[in-house]
């Protein structure tokens, strides 16, 4: 949950509706489930339950979120990404426009793959090993459904635990920046095959600790999601 760090004083509500939109676009929270509690919420982003309130209601407003109230209330997340497709992908490249998605792509292989080989180069604890085999697995073995939410977890993860939060905000904006991106490329099996070779590699150059190599896998992942696009959109 590193998105949810404090927000400044000047611009409180917008940000706050930027980190809570980050949650939910970029499936923290899954949808159907509930943001943590207001007190928890206000002291992590360092704001008033006012504020956070305000802009709970705005993305209620937008149809991100159901607020429920009594014993078993809170806020939901009814979020859903399109499902994924040619057609809706060509629309998102359009939207977006040739220098902002250049721009993006190379963003996200600048801080991704930073943040592999400083993970790399970490000594890391049994339970920090544990995590990220975790995380792994439980991309490996997602529903479709599920697949992009807990791919953006495990990709999150690296940079979390590298303990810079400056360097997971910058993941985790980078991650969203192309979340409508991957959300539209239609799930092909091979291709989740190969998605998997290369998460692995991943993961085995970080827990070897060698920070060339996790650079290297991450760049080749990345790299062949981009073909995967120039592919679909050919």
């Amino acid at each position: 949950m590193t998105v949810l760090r404090p927000v400044r004083a000047g611009n409180a509500f917008e940000e706050t509706v930027e980190r809570l939109l980050q949650v939910i676009k970029l499936g923290v929270v899954a949808p159907g489930e509930k943001l943590p509690p207001e007190r928890e919420l206000a002291v992590r982003l360092g704001i008033s339950r006012v504020t956070l309130r305000e802009a709970i209601r705005a993305l209620q407003d937008a149809g991100y979120l159901d607020v429920r109230r009594g014993r078993y209330g809170g806020a939901f997340v009814t979020y859903t990404p399109p499902a994924p497709g040619t057609g809706v992908l060509r629309q998102v490249v359009t939207d977006m426009g040739a220098a902002d998605l250049n721009d993006a792509l190379t963003f996200r292989m600048a801080v991704e793959c930073g943040a592999a080989q400083v993970l790399a180069a970490t000594p890391l604890t049994a339970q920090q090993r544990a995590l990220l085999r975790g995380r792994l697995m439980d991309l490996e073995e997602a529903r479709v459904e599920d697949y992009r939410r807990l791919d953006t977890a495990f990709h999150l993860s690296i940079a979390e635990l590298t303990g810079s939060a400056l360097l997971a905000a910058a993941c985790a904006d980078a991650r969203l920046r192309v979340s409508d991106l991957l959300n539209a490329i239609p799930m092909l099996q091979v291709n989740l095959d190969h998605a998997a070779s290369q998460h692995q590699a991943i993961v085995a150059a970080i827990l070897a600790g060698d920070p060339e190599a996790a650079r290297r896998a991450v760049a080749e992942h990345l790299e062949g999601t981009a073909a995967l696009l120039r592919a679909f959109l050919g």
